[in-house]
């Protein structure tokens, strides 16, 4: 029988670049507009990293997150990183962010590569690891620095994607009430419909399409694999890529627009930032006690993921 863990959230926190890309900035680029871009995709604005590196963005974002709750970052011994964007081959990126924070102590830290859903994941990795009894507490983070493999020639995926980073604190705890749920997998993408070699190419209709479909797939099938129902649940955080394809998502499954949480209109996609940081503004506005979220992405890959947090 499958064993779901058991882990305490913590707290949250994000960071995203001051410098603002608006779609007026980018009519100047390409051949665009702010109603093209905004009609098809819901973006009016992203932000880019001028001076900050991916570990610098990822630093700042665990720093907000233990600065929430005055955190004694010490206990931190596991630190997962998600990123596509990293700093360098190696080190990880998570080391560098080790070494940010100060932690002069025994450590594990490692990068994954699971694109979009790449938060999603690492948080199924950090709950595991830590049911095992061997570690404390988890620094999971989902940054990216995409504006570094935009190509700015093509009108199709320069408007899309923007730089930043969410990061969240978990514990592993003995409670019933806060086992977590988690389903991610992956299936090969023979097409390159979504790929990053130096830049990012992107198939947008098949992507679409991919996406409507295993998002839905994936909200039921964590909720059948946790016993509950759409109404167990009190905010959806999907990853941040298009408002057309969630309000897709929500047409087909008869699911309210209003039970999904959305910023993209502010930052785009930010890849495997993107539901950390939405996460983290969740948390900002709202009283978490008691609350049920469900997290749900997708990415390159062709990667999936979704999850239930209960907090």
């Amino acid at each position: 029988m499958r064993q779901h863990p058991k882990i305490k959230i913590i707290s949250s926190g994000k960071y995203t670049p001051p410098l603002i890309v608006t779609n007026e900035d980018l009519e100047k680029l390409v051949e665009t507009s702010d109603e093209w871009i905004t009609t098809r995709t819901g973006i009016k604005r992203r932000r880019k990293a001028v001076d900050e590196l991916t570990s610098d963005m990822a630093y700042y974002a665990a720093m907000d997150a233990i600065n929430r709750v005055n955190y004694d970052k010490s206990k931190i011994d596991l630190i997962v990183m998600a990123t596509i964007t990293g700093d360098q081959f190696t080190p990880s990126t998570a080391n560098f962010i080790q070494g940010k924070l100060g932690l002069d102590h025994q450590v594990m830290s490692f990068d994954i590569n699971a694109a979009c859903t790449g938060f999603v994941y690492g948080l199924e990795v950090a709950a595991s690891m830590l049911q095992s009894g061997r570690f404390r507490a988890a620094l999971v983070i989902g940054g990216e620095k995409l504006t570094n493999v935009i190509d700015y020639t093509d009108r199709n995926t320069c408007v899309l994607f923007g730089d930043g980073a969410g990061a969240m604190i978990i514990e592993p705890s003995d409670k019933a009430s806060e086992q977590a749920f988690f389903y991610n997998a992956a299936r090969p993408d023979t097409n390159d419909t979504l790929t990053v070699v130096d830049k990012i190419r992107m198939d947008g209709k098949k992507v679409y399409q991919f996406a409507v479909d295993i998002m839905e797939k994936s909200i039921y099938h964590i909720l059948n694999d946790a016993k509950m129902t759409i109404d167990d649940i009190d905010i959806i955080i999907p990853h941040q890529a298009n408002e057309r394809i969630i309000q897709s998502v929500a047409k087909s499954s008869g699911i309210p627009m209003e039970k999904f949480m959305l910023n993209l209109a502010e930052y785009g996609n930010t890849s495997a930032a993107s539901i950390p940081i939405t996460i983290a503004e969740y948390a900002e506005k709202n009283d978490l006690k008691d609350k049920k979220m469900l997290l749900v992405g997708f990415g390159g890959g062709f990667t999936w993921g979704s999850a239930i947090l209960q907090f």
